[in-house]
């Protein structure tokens, strides 16, 4: 991807060297086992996975932080990417006369505090609805390539545009009607729910590749790289990896083929419209 030299979103926080302790995720130990084997690397709405602990003020120290020259690079292209998915949504949302709030980027190291709790990076890359915040740890860009074989800056992006894809749905109020969901209706159906959440972001990172494609922002394996990360973190795949078994009835994400595919129409489409996961009977 062509970033370098480009503008950069100043809605971006480094919390890089803070420590936090109290507070946490409402979680056991087997529990976060668990959710490390179906979450990370699938980009999800944290909201939408965890019933975070709010009941004990977590308490914050910082302390010094020395970043590698890699790092910094990733920070640069980090914000890059952010202020271009604040460019492309405040000019969709202008184009359905809609109005876009722009979200904010914080990065982290280790463990973050946030409006739906503390949480720590095993989780990987969350998006928290009650501070319209993205939470991401830089080290996941060293597990997308390293734990999932999905390599290439634009793996990254896709990761970061998915976020982002929730925050847009936060937007327009569908994670709102989402979770009020929550203890309605079967566990079995609300999972069938959340795949179509997950699968609109899907959706919306691929209409943020078209746009920035056309600016002639993309370079040569850009697309595949993108792709490639879809694949990685669909949820059959990764319970493959993990357990050895597929169990559909559980999948909160989608598949592999349906990640790809959706990530795949919003390249082809481009259109807001055109992410419309709840009305179509077969994803």
């Amino acid at each position: 991807m062509k970033w370098k030299g480009r503008r950069q979103s100043s809605n971006v926080e480094d919390r890089r060297g803070q420590r936090v302790s109290g507070g946490g995720m409402a979680l056991g130990g087997g529990s976060i086992i668990m959710l490390i084997l179906v979450f990370v690397l699938t980009g999800g709405d944290l909201g939408a996975t965890l019933d975070m602990a709010r009941n004990q003020a977590p308490t914050t120290q910082n302390v010094e932080y020395q970043a590698t020259e890699r790092e910094e690079e990733l920070y640069q292209f980090s914000s890059t990417v952010f202020a271009d998915l604040e460019d492309v949504w405040t000019e969709v949302f202008q184009e359905n006369n809609l109005r876009y709030n722009l979200p904010k980027l914080v990065i982290y190291s280790g463990g973050v505090s946030t409006g739906c709790g503390t949480a720590s990076s095993q989780v990987g890359p969350f998006y928290c609805g009650e501070d319209s915040t993205i939470y991401i740890d830089l080290e996941f860009y060293d597990k997308l390539k390293q734990q999932f074989d999905a390599p290439g800056d634009f793996a990254f992006a896709y990761v970061i545009a998915h976020e982002v894809g929730h925050h847009v749905q936060n937007e327009l109020g569908v994670l709102e009607q989402f979770h009020s969901y929550r203890g309605r209706i079967s566990q079995k159906e609300f999972n069938e729910l959340s795949v179509r959440v997950e699968l609109q972001a899907d959706y919306y990172a691929g209409l943020f590749a078209k746009h920035i494609q056309g600016k002639g922002y993309l370079e040569s394996g850009d697309i595949e790289e993108a792709i490639n990360a879809a694949g990685a973190v669909g949820d059959d795949t990764i319970q493959e990896k993990m357990t050895g078994r597929v169990q559909p009835d559980s999948f909160t994400h989608g598949s592999s083929e349906q990640r790809m595919r959706w990530f795949m129409n919003g390249l082809e489409d481009g259109s807001l419209e055109g992410g419309d996961t709840f009305n179509i009977r077969d994803l």
